[in-house]
């Protein structure tokens, strides 16, 4: 068990949710495997720490269901495909870190027998506690949520101390700082905050489910080499959102 005195012993079992755009590194559309591979080091990193780690990526880089229902497509089969784009995300990830000699497994929320176990929580908890990470796919299984929800809903019933959002950027500000010289910075914020002045963290029903869970989100730069493991340690830059 990690010294509870220690930045490192504050988290015991994490969720990392990151978007599907992280793994397309310059390129666009699609899959870059060696910025998939560079992802999978920064989380053996974090997991040769012995913090158990759950995950969640998108399928932004893949299909976006919301861009597809803009289009004219049924917004309940694009957000099926979109749940589709993730799984195919979460097995170049297991692919990345078992090359890593990490175990891992793929759990969907939709059966797919072939390809991934499905979503049970006691068996999820359980290889937690052999300490192999696991990577939720597959959102919720349910058309009209996001992986930020599904991202939420996990990492409570994992009972996980935090969620880690990486991003393009280092923590939660109040307007685009790429667009915005002047942006400032929060160190915290508040759910409430987050919620009143639209600053984009996580959607709406996410942070209301972490809220009323009292589950701290943690917004970070997943760009910035050794950022998830730098919070770990005290040294790095990013925002908490909290109550």
């Amino acid at each position: 068990m990690p010294d509870t005195d220690s930045p490192i012993g504050k988290f015991n079992r994490v969720l990392l949710k990151i978007s599907g755009e992280a793994l397309m590194g310059e390129q666009g559309f699609g899959l870059h495997p060696p910025t998939v591979e560079r992802i999978a080091r920064e989380v053996k990193e974090v997991h040769d720490l012995g913090v158990e780690i759950c995950m969640v990526i998108g399928g932004g880089n893949i299909f976006r269901g919301l861009q597809g229902s803009a289009q004219g497509m049924e917004r309940t089969t694009a957000d099926y495909m979109g749940m589709l784009a993730t799984v195919m995300n979460a097995l170049a990830m297991q692919s990345s870190l078992e090359k890593l000699d990490v175990y891992c497994r793929v759990i969907t929320a939709i059966r797919m027998d072939e390809v991934a176990e499905p979503y049970i929580r006691r068996r999820a908890v359980r290889h937690l506690e052999k300490k192999r990470i696991c990577i939720f796919a597959a959102g919720t299984g349910n058309p009209y949520f996001t992986t930020d929800t599904a991202a939420t809903l996990r990492a409570n019933e994992m009972a996980c101390q935090a969620i880690f959002k990486g991003t393009k950027v280092d923590g939660v500000y109040d307007k685009d700082p790429v667009e915005h010289d002047d942006a400032k910075r929060f160190d915290t914020v508040s759910y409430d905050e987050v919620l009143a002045k639209h600053l984009k963290v996580m959607d709406a029903s996410a942070i209301a489910l972490a809220r009323d869970n009292n589950l701290p989100i943690i917004v970070f730069s997943l760009d910035e080499p050794g950022g998830f493991r730098s919070i770990l340690d005290g040294s790095g830059t990013y925002t908490t959102v909290h109550g």
